[in-house]
Parts: C-alpha cells; sequence; structure tokens
C-alpha cells in the first residue's frame, strides 16, 4: 500500500482556508469528466467541478470534505472545488 503521508506544518500554512462566499462540503457521487456531486453544510446538494488547476495534481474520491466556491450566476446549483 505505501506509507502514509504525514501533515507537517509546513504543509498546514498552504492549505486553503475558506473565505466569505466558500462552503465545505463532502464528495458524495463522481460523475465523471470533472464533475462531483457535493452535500453541502445545510444538507442540499450542488453539482461541482474540478478547477483545471487541481486536475491531476489532488485526486478527489467519495466522502472526501471538498472547500466549494459557488459561482456567481448559479449560485444554489453549481459551484467549483478549491
Amino acid at each position: 500500500m505505501g506509507k502514509k503521508k504525514v501533515i507537517s506544518e509546513e504543509e498546514l500554512k498552504d492549505m486553503v482556508l475558506p473565505v466569505v462566499n466558500d462552503i465545505i462540503g463532502i464528495a458524495k457521487k463522481m460523475l465523471g469528466f470533472d464533475r462531483v456531486l457535493v452535500s453541502r453544510q445545510d444538507g442540499k446538494e450542488r453539482l461541482c467541478r474540478i478547477r483545471g488547476k487541481m486536475k491531476r495534481r489532488m485526486w478527489i474520491r467519495q466522502g472526501d470534505v471538498v472547500l466549494v466556491s459557488p459561482w456567481y450566476f448559479q449560485f444554489d446549483k453549481r459551484g467549483d472545488i478549491i
């Protein structure tokens, strides 16, 4: 299986923290291509896409906690995973 990665204090500084509009959610279902169905904090679901900057650098699986930045024109339905 390999070694488990240990998070050091240096890596904690690089982590992205939520800003005013960001929402924390859980990845419920992988929909293919770069889309993920995310369950928000309030229980509603949102269709999100993985940003191109993150596509092959960080892998997301079902059950992972993600940070979502909602789109300004479809605020309740869609967003980007940051």
